[in-house]
């Protein structure tokens, strides 16, 4: 039943990471195994599929989906579903195909790009500028073609490609080797720059492994739970807690985990986007199928959310936590000067309102004149951390000056400006000066300013936009009219000092 759905999941490392590959374009080894091998075959059963499959029942907005890789008699209706989230005359310049190894371990990913992929249906054009990119900018992405070849993950979901889209996207196929949370995140990092709107992203994988047709089901809503939250941390606490089950004969939640969680961080603190959970089914349903052992699929789709409001209740700072938050960014300056240690807070004086995950900017000045700011625009960690990585950075690693002094300490004014869920706007009308902040994004560039940038220099809403675009996303005066542009509120905290 397993080698019946499935591709064998043992792992092996890879004995020679760094050897050079031979240009060539990457055959099917799944067309025959996982699909037909026919190409009229094919073509008539991706048709019927997409009839037959279940589909939203309004138009989205979708960044992502999470599409199953298995034979398509058992998970091909899901897959059709997953991709009917999308439209078939979107326009996507490119798609983005991440899966993780099946066959191969190794700390980091491989983007195929020394040619193209080949199906019964024809060639899937592989983006080789990007993947050249991601090998040269990122070390984390410096891992041979090899991981692709034998693996089935990603050309399963190529066919569906190739019949859905009425023109064809190119392609940038990412194979993931590691489950090291932080390499994942370095890889999400280096993928972000492409996840706009003009860019697909999909994730391949399926869910549960063998455990029975009742405990699949239960096994495959508690990871799918955690995926929808959006929170990194959730998703891989249902992971451990299945994990820690003891459910008979389960050998994985699901098999591309690292895939799933490379696409949370993605989409971490980014309020515009929601998970919606399309359709799903086991390899129990289908009439291949044995319910002693099953394989879960679900169709989940990341969407552009429909709601502009603007959170700003998470920007309540009480006068205690604000008092709070200065103690912590001055005795971490201090500390480091004083004793040449890090500070340790006091978690008991904590308060829930400072636990929450929102970004955040230390501003040093002396006698007015700026010293140091640096900050994060959005985060996984809660503001009191925030607030003191950013103090040691902003008096410490600040590329613009030198290390801050003792004696420059005593005469620092200090400025805290907590950071609000940021969300996408269609007009700059949208930008009210004093309250909102921007961050403008145009491909791998991006900058932001503060809200009170804005009302210190006396600033329109276009020299905002002009000054971050120019100064800080550096793409030209202009650059921001045809680029994708964020707003956020800003609470700027103020020191009571005598």
């Amino acid at each position: 039943m397993r080698t019946g759905i499935v591709f064998l999941l043992t792992i092996f490392t890879i004995m020679d990471l760094f050897s050079q590959t031979r240009p060539a374009d990457r055959q099917p080894v799944a067309a025959g195994r996982f699909y037909t091998s026919d190409k009229s075959t094919l073509s008539n059963q991706l048709r019927q599929l997409f009839t037959e499959c279940k589909k939203p029942d309004k138009p989205l907005n979708t960044r992502a989906i999470i599409s199953p890789h298995a034979g398509y008699m058992f998970s091909g209706k899901i897959a059709a579903s997953a991709f009917s989230a999308t439209s078939p005359d979107a326009g996507y310049k490119n798609i983005f195909l991440i899966g993780s190894s099946h066959v191969m371990a190794f700390e980091g990913a491989s983007v195929y790009h020394t040619g193209d992929f080949i199906t019964p249906l024809g060639r899937a054009v592989v983006n080789r500028e990007i993947g050249e990119k991601l090998r040269k900018d990122n070390s984390v992405f410096n891992f041979p073609t090899t991981a692709h070849n034998q693996d089935h993950c990603l050309e399963v979901q190529i066919p569906f490609i190739q019949h859905y889209y009425k023109n064809t996207p190119k392609i940038v196929p990412v194979i993931i080797g590691t489950t090291n949370p932080v390499t994942i995140r370095k890889i999400a990092e280096a993928l972000s720059p492409w996840f706009t709107a003009e860019n697909l992203f999909i994730i391949s994988s399926d869910f549960s492994h063998y455990p029975s047709y009742k405990d699949g089901i239960k096994t495959d809503e508690l990871t799918a739970t955690g995926l929808i939250s959006g929170d990194p941390d959730r998703f891989l606490s249902g992971l451990r807690k299945n994990a820690s089950a003891n459910i008979p004969n389960l050998a994985t939640s699901m098999c591309g985990w690292s895939s799933g969680l490379t696409l949370l961080y993605l989409t971490e603190g980014r309020d515009e986007f929601e998970y919606v959970k399309l359709d799903y089914c086991n390899s129990g349903d289908s009439e291949y199928g044995s319910k002693d052992e099953v394989v879960g699929y679900h169709a989940i789709a990341v969407v552009e959310k429909n709601d502009k409001k603007t959170n700003s209740g998470s920007l309540t700072i009480s006068g205690e936590e604000k008092d709070i938050l200065f103690s912590i960014a001055r005795n971490t300056i201090k500390s480091t000067l004083a004793h040449k240690k890090e500070y340790i807070i006091d978690e008991s004086i904590i308060t829930p309102g400072l636990r929450k995950t929102l970004g955040a900017f230390v501003t040093l000045k002396i006698n007015g004149v700026l010293r140091g700011c640096i900050g994060r625009f959005v985060s996984e960690d809660p503001l009191y951390k925030v607030v003191k990585s950013s103090a040691y950075s902003s008096a410490f690693e600040d590329p613009r000056f030198p290390a801050l002094s003792e004696k420059e300490y005593e005469k620092t004014e200090m400025e805290i400006t907590v950071l609000g869920p940021h969300q996408k706007i269609e007009s700059i009308k949208e930008i009210e000066l004093g309250r909102h902040g921007i961050y403008i994004r145009k491909g791998p560039r991006s900058g932001t300013m503060l809200p009170q940038v804005a009302i210190e220099h006396g600033w329109t809403v276009e020299e905002f936009l002009g000054y971050t675009s120019r100064d800080k996303a550096g793409i030209g005066w202009d650059g921001w009219k045809d680029a994708e542009i964020y707003i956020y509120e800003g609470k700027v905290l103020e020191e009571n000092r005598k």
